[in-house]
């Protein structure tokens, strides 16, 4: 599967440091370090994913 790797629009940081990119593969959602990309990366199930996402926005509200 050629995975389409997309940089989150949320990412940033001074020099990009803190940049993640997302790709959609066949067992869920990846994600990895945009700085490594050959590097391995993080998979989650669609649930986990959403679940990531709505603790992040909930942590950006305080």
């Amino acid at each position: 599967m050629n995975v389409r790797w997309r940089k989150s629009r949320y990412s940033s940081g001074v020099n990009d440091q803190h940049c993640v990119e997302l790709g959609r593969l066949e067992e869920g959602i990846g994600v990895r370090d945009s700085k490594d990309p050959d590097a391995d990366h993080l998979t989650l199930t669609p649930a986990e994913f959403a679940t990531l996402v709505r603790s992040i926005k909930r942590h950006g509200e305080r």
